[in-house]
């Protein structure tokens, strides 16, 4: 694929990435059961950004058994700050790390069930202000090692993709995370939260918070026993020889790793500007688009009055709304361009978003509706910002430019976090001591939307 912001790309081998992984790993072309292997993941990681992150956890952190609504809120967007923060800083360098020694299965292994631990431990976490430093702890640590995992995780697809399904591995795989969250949502709302008979489904009493603990156990064994079948049935990725070692024929230590990432940055920023514009743009917007769901839940019960049900509820609509979005909006984007999409999204949600702040008076009825059509343009959004990428790719480069695609993603992870925090701020500062504030957070987001908004628009998509 040739590029077209007036700068040229070096001569490469006619073999793609992904064709090298596919010999890398086991030399055969990539199995059906592999690629089923590897969406299961997804599926089963739906447990932590569905019930931990989203629209369990974090919403029974911020409840008022932990303090008011919003300073508890504050607390959590600090702590979220600082993951990002972490993994900005570490996580460029691990999926480096792993590729150079061919380490790509054992580090997602590791990330992945310290997530499942930590996860299990949140069961410990009981309603009272005491044990919020210990969840927050919890849900920042776990975010962090979650990071981790889906590093190796998503550079995993070139060993069960060609460079003809991609595309579809990869909307596969997105489409498993969103159904594998609707199914855990219907389980864990009819099983352990929703009241039969004065009990839940599974008999799980509805004091001391168990429901909400019970479930957050359940994730843990969910997103453990469905990350097993990538682990098992997928070879372990085998860099090329001599790839533990820097030009110079040495290895390669953890700081000398960052000065391997910035060279292949600069010499991306030379052979391809327009690119390493994308990629910055990206990173802030997707940001923006990851912001919509992490607190999406805790604004729903925060400063919407849902109860814990009504989140659950919520939160299965919102991942219907997005996988259809997703699925049909593609069609959109082989017929008009990613960046049309891309643009068109962005503008969609930064209006919804605006609408929910100044329109909170009316109550539940606006997030329903401004709620649901935020979900709407978030799919859409990330699975147009990929394919735009695919098509600025040279012949030869998909794995790294699709690994810069990812650093730079992880690199921006704290700006939500940190302006949801900052607008909360502002709205108390505002409001008066006392006042509920923590709607004054989607405005935080929007921001950080809008910003990812301004910068994609100057970059050129590739020309005819």
């Amino acid at each position: 694929m040739h590029m077209t912001d007036g700068s040229t790309a070096p001569t490469l081998p006619a073999a793609t990435s992904l064709e090298a992984a596919a010999a890398a790993s086991d030399g055969l072309a990539p199995k059906r059961s592999h690629v089923l292997a590897w969406g299961l993941w997804d599926w089963g990681s739906a447990s932590f950004n569905a019930v931990i992150t989203t629209f369990v956890f974090t919403v029974y952190l911020t409840s008022d058994s932990f303090g008011g609504e919003t300073a508890v809120s504050a607390q959590l967007g600090i702590a979220m700050t600082i993951a990002g923060v972490l993994v900005a800083l570490l996580a460029p360098v691990t999926g480096q790390r792993s590729d150079r020694r061919g380490r790509r299965k054992l580090w997602l292994a590791v990330n992945t069930y310290i997530v499942v631990a930590l996860s299990a431990l949140m069961f410990f976490v009981a309603p009272d202000p005491g044990y919020l430093w210990l969840g927050l702890f919890l849900l920042a640590a776990g975010t962090v090692f979650f990071e981790f995992a889906s590093v190796n995780y998503n550079a995993m697809i070139v060993q069960v993709s060609t460079p003809k399904t991609i595309g579809k591995v990869s909307g596969f795989g997105w489409g498993m995370g969103y159904v594998g969250g609707i199914v855990l949502l219907l389980i864990v709302y009819f099983g352990f939260i929703e009241p039969i008979g004065g009990t839940a489904l599974f008999g799980v009493p509805s004091t001391d918070g168990l429901p909400v603990r019970v479930t957050v156990l359940a994730s843990a064994v969910w997103f453990g026993l469905f990350a097993l079948p990538v682990l098992l049935a997928v070879p372990e990725y085998s860099s090329p020889a001599g790839a533990g070692a820097d030009a110079r024929g040495g290895r390669v230590g953890f700081f000398a790793s960052y000065g391997v990432l910035f060279r292949d940055v600069r010499a991306l920023f030379r052979e391809s500007r327009q690119t390493v514009y994308f990629l910055i743009a990206s990173a802030v917007f997707r940001d923006g688009l990851t912001g919509v769901f992490t607190f999406g839940g805790v604004l729903a019960a925060g400063s919407f009055g849902f109860s814990s049900g009504q989140v659950i509820v919520f939160a299965i609509a919102a991942n219907v709304v997005a996988g259809a979005s997703t699925i049909l909006v593609g069609l959109l984007d082989d017929r008009f361009g990613a960046k049309p999409v891309i643009v068109g999204s962005l503008v969609g949600l930064v209006v919804c978003g605006t609408a929910v702040f100044f329109l909170h008076d009316a109550g539940q009825t606006v997030f329903w509706i401004f709620g649901l059509a935020l979900c709407a343009f978030v799919g859409p959004a990330q699975a147009a910002s990929r394919s735009f990428l695919a098509r600025r790719i040279p012949a030869g480069r998909d794995g790294e430019i699709f690994g810069l695609y990812a650093t730079t993603g992880k690199a921006a992870t704290f700006l939500s976090p940190a302006m949801f925090t900052l607008f909360i701020g502002i709205g108390v500062a505002v409001l008066g001591p006392g006042a509920n504030a923590q709607y004054w957070g989607i405005l935080g987001i929007v921001l950080v939307l809008l910003v990812g908004l301004l910068l994609i628009l100057p970059v050129r998509a590739k020309a005819a």
